[in-house]
Parts: structure tokens; sequence; C-alpha cells
């Protein structure tokens, strides 16, 4: 009698076992997304001969961002710029800004990174490293990031987004910008807001 108890209990257990498996959810598989443009900005700022800082930005770009929740490792993101899209809000700086003594636009139309590797630093920060290129130059730069917000849009719920931010420091002169090096700054600090979608069944 106890050997059947047993082998019944056990059983039981093992049924019990199979249905938490069963209704246990699968892991999310990485997910695709692109980037919202009406919210998307990459802005910096270069010293004016120590008096004020001259802001600028990029007002043309495209990103796309792949993110696994399960393995943020496998995470990455690539985003490409328009350089001739640069605005400090002075036509005619923006025009100098575009010429061969900086962008050079006409010979490098892009300036781009690509992620190479994504390291988790907490619940919602990364290190994503990657190969940063302007004027034909390529280095791998690192961008601490913030992942500021990943939910379901409360105005249009038939999308999910997620928001970045992450901010940079990179020295002009080492891809080659070399114009005004010294008394207009060489090192130039970049701002990185980005919202990315997806879409979300019902």
């Amino acid at each position: 009698m106890r050997t059947l108890l047993r082998s019944l209990t056990a059983a039981a257990f093992g049924a019990a076992a199979l249905t938490v498996v069963a209704a246990a959810p699968a892991p999310a598989a990485a997910q695709e997304y692109s980037l919202d443009k009406t919210h998307a900005d990459i802005v910096f700022w270069v010293d004016h001969l120590g008096y004020s800082k001259t802001w600028g930005r990029f007002n043309a770009m495209d990103a796309t961002l792949t993110l696994d929740q399960e393995t943020p490792a496998n995470s990455s993101v690539a985003i490409v710029i328009q350089a001739a899209a640069i605005d400090t809000n002075l036509k005619k700086r923006d025009e100098h800004l575009r010429s061969p003594d900086f962008l050079n636009v006409e010979e490098y139309p892009t300036i781009t990174f690509t992620s190479t590797e994504v390291t988790p630093t907490g619940e919602m920060t990364a290190d994503v490293t990657g190969d940063f290129t302007m004027l034909g130059v390529t280095k791998e730069i690192t961008i601490p990031i913030t992942i500021n917000k990943l939910a379901q849009h409360p105005m249009q719920t038939s999308k999910e987004v997620v928001g970045l931010s992450g901010e940079i420091t990179i020295d002009r002169t080492e891809y080659g910008m070399e114009y005004g090096a010294g008394p207009i700054g060489a090192e130039i600090p970049i701002f990185i807001e980005l919202e990315f979608e997806r879409p979300i069944s019902q």
C-alpha cells in the first residue's frame, strides 16, 4: 500500500511539474525596431575661442535596433547620419562645415556607427562598443547607453517603443578634421536621444 501511495504521489508531482513547464512562457526572441525619426536627436557642441559653446545637430539620419531582452549582449544598433544635414543655426557656417575643411560631404556623405559588442552595466544601462566612421576614418568607440523606457506606447497602442540616451566625446582631429583645431575646439561632446519602435499585436 505504501509503495502504491509513493508511486501515485510521484506521478502527481511529475504531472504538476510538466504542467508548470508547459505553462511557462518561452524566452523572448530578439526583436527588430526601426527609428522614429520624429524623436531622434544627435546634438553636439564645439568650443568657440573659449568664449562660448556653439551648438549643432544633424537633421537627417536613420537607425535600426535589435534588442534581445533575455540576452542583452546579443543586441545591436546601427546608425547612419547624413553629414550634409548639419545645422548650427547659421547658413554660412553650415556651408563651411560641409566643405573639405570640415565634413567634406561631397566625398564622405555619411557618418556611421555600427555596434560590435554590447556589455550590460546595469538593469537598464550598457556600454555599446562599435565602429564609428567619419571622413573615411574608422575607429572603435564605446558609448554608455541608458534605456529610458521600454513599453507599449500609451496613445498609439499598436506599437512598442524603446527610448535610448547616450553621450560620448570624440576628438575630431583623430578623423583628419584639423581645420582651426586649437582656437576652435577639437574635442566634441555628442548627445544622443533616440526612440525606436516596432508593431505589436493587440
